[in-house]
């Protein structure tokens, strides 16, 4: 295995080794008729603006804010829980503006764990490249297992069967075609936009009076023993880790571009949204949560139960039937992060082993698109039997344990976009380029934005540990808090190491790769005997550059999105939305 395939991924794997290029691949239209489909990774461009829109919702709304949430509020309390999701909020937000510049500008398969190798590190990208796709495959897992806590409202018979049921129904999803993946991720994701404004009104309704008990909520929850702050200072750095589980995934929308129709337009439109979902979708919700949810409520969150804060709203709104609604959405819900988190995951596979997707030749000589690596999908996905062991140890421990380690991962990535942009802003710079010729840009984030993400990501990292340690050391906790760090310094120090005393890396070289390899330990700074630094004056800017071809439009110019009532109420809808 070369260095390359390691750490440059999916990003120029595909596009630049000539033995096994796919150029461009005549596939037919759902809606009639053949089209050209064109990528330079080997992937198929079939996600249309309102699938990757959609997307991006999705990566925002998930089983962190219909089920983390719970356990934000038991450990820290209603002011902790509003204050740490406000925090990364705008972390997040300002990630994937940096991430924004890079995608549009170099809209490749791989994303960022392509740019951190390429602008900030190949050793360090190696380290990332196993990190995420460690990440995706754990957030599978955690989602099978949130499964079987959402079922344990209406019963506690069997519940890994709808882990099982699940597990089998999005290898089959994600198996077939992305724009399966897209449609029903589509699908999904409105369903969950409409749930969360729905349980704003209700929440709204539900804190001024009309309850149960028919009683003006207002701030009482704030005032019970232990609110607002539960656990001191503990519990506040603790749910730093939970919001981070929550926002996951926004940051694989760079994940998509390889697979997004038209990027230059699409994926600035994408990002630029982010910020009023953030808002409305975390903010606002987890403020009604607080005020409507004590934080010791019955079975919030515990070793083998965790309730949704959704469903215990609409439960004070005095409506079983309506609870029983909000959790079936909320296991939906589930289905949905799961699926967003095996297709991001058999991606970044896709991209470090390229000897496991060899069959995706046959696309050149059949009539069916170059569309999911099965034996990625498939080495992702089995991952996932980790949820059958919260039958032994307590659904509601295992599914904390992996929030924390996929907390940390998301908090490594957004780190690692930090370190990217630094590098690639640093070269854009000293190669005389002007921001003019950027595709996209957040002008009001130069030049403070990547150290912004890198301090204060670094600081997250740090600190949200303290109850593992302190007042008194918890073994497991603080493991599944930090574990990642010494594994990410072990596996670039592999790498270093490895690429020092080896000329060629694996088994698998060939004489292509290794001058590929060659070229990307070349950028590495001059001298550097430590450490392989990018060397911003002679790393490439215009390989990748993305180019828009006159016929790559997407669906709302071509029309074909707008044709009658339907068509009309969707753009509609989607408008809104």
């Amino acid at each position: 295995m070369s260095a390359h395939d390691f750490t440059q991924g999916a990003s120029t794997s595909l596009a630049t080794r000539s033995n096994h290029s796919y150029g461009t691949t005549t596939v037919n239209d759902d809606e009639g008729g053949p089209r050209q489909s064109k990528s330079n990774t080997g992937l198929q461009r079939d996600l249309s603006a309102r699938q990757v829109q959609m997307i991006a919702i999705a990566g925002t709304i998930g089983t962190g804010l219909f089920l983390g949430t719970g356990r934000s509020l038991a450990q820290g309390g209603p002011a902790s829980m509003l204050i740490c999701y406000s925090v990364i909020g705008f972390i997040v937000y300002v990630t994937l503006l940096l991430l924004g510049e890079m995608a549009t500008q170099y809209p490749v398969a791989g994303s960022f764990n392509a740019y951190t190798s390429r602008f900030f590190s190949p050793s360090y990208g190696f380290a990332l490249g196993w990190n995420y796709w460690f990440n995706d495959a754990v957030s599978v897992a955690s989602d099978l297992t949130a499964a079987q806590l959402v079922l344990q409202f209406w019963t506690n018979s069997n519940p890994w069967i709808i882990s099982v049921i699940f597990w089998a129904f999005l290898v089959s999803v994600n198996s077939v075609h992305v724009r399966a993946y897209g449609e029903l991720e589509y699908w999904l994701s409105s369903l969950k936009v409409v749930t969360v404004v729905l349980f704003i009104i209700v929440g709204v309704y539900v804190n001024v009076g009309f309850n149960t008990e028919q009683q003006f909520i207002g701030l009482a929850n704030w005032k019970i023993p232990g609110a607002p702050f539960v656990g001191g200072f503990g519990g506040f750095a603790r749910v730093f880790v939970t919001a981070s589980f929550a926002f996951g995934g926004t940051e694989s929308l760079g994940i998509t571009a390889g697979e997004t129709k038209n990027p230059s337009k699409n994926m600035p439109r994408v990002v630029n949204l982010v910020f009023w979902r953030i808002v409305t979708f975390y903010v606002l919700t987890v403020l009604l949560i607080g005020l409507n949810v004590p934080w010791d409520y019955p079975n919030l969150s515990n070793r083998s139960a965790t309730t949704s804060p959704f469903t215990i709203v609409f439960q004070l709104a005095g409506s079983r039937i309506a609870a029983s609604f909000m959790n079936t959405v909320v296991l939906t819900s589930v289905l949905s992060a799961g699926n967003h988190a095996l297709f991001a995951g058999t991606r970044v596979l896709y991209g470090k082993f390229w000897f496991l997707n060899e069959a995706a030749w046959l696309a050149d000589h059949t009539s069916r698109a170059i569309c999911t690596p099965l034996p990625a999908l498939l080495l992702t996905s089995s991952v996932s039997a980790l949820c059958l062991f919260s039958s032994f140890i307590g659904s509601g421990v295992l599914w904390g344990w992996l929030q924390n380690l996929v907390g940390v991962s998301n908090q490594i990535a957004w780190l690692s976009i930090g370190l990217s942009s630094w590098r690639f802003r640093k070269a854009w710079i000293a190669q005389g380029r002007s921001r003019e010729e950027l595709k996209f840009t957040a002008s009001w984030t130069w030049p403070w934005g990547p150290a912004f993400v890198i301090i204060s990501v670094l600081g997250l990292i740090i600190v949200q540990g303290w109850s593992s340690v302190i007042p008194k050391f918890s073994p497991i906790d603080f493991i599944s808090f930090y574990v990642e760090v010494p594994v990410m310094t072990v596996m670039t120090v592999i790498w270093l190491f490895t690429s020092r005393m080896r000329g060629k890396l694996g088994a698998y070289n060939s004489a292509e790769r290794s001058q590929e390899t060659q070229a990307l330990l070349a950028q590495s700074q001059p001298g550097s005997r430590l450490w392989d630094l990018v060397d911003v004056d002679t790393v490439d800017l215009h390989k990748d550059e993305y180019e828009e071809p006159e016929d790559d439009l997407d669906d709302e110019e071509t029309g074909k999105e707008s044709l009658g009532y339907f068509g009309i109420f969707r753009k509609a809808y989607y408008w809104v939305v």
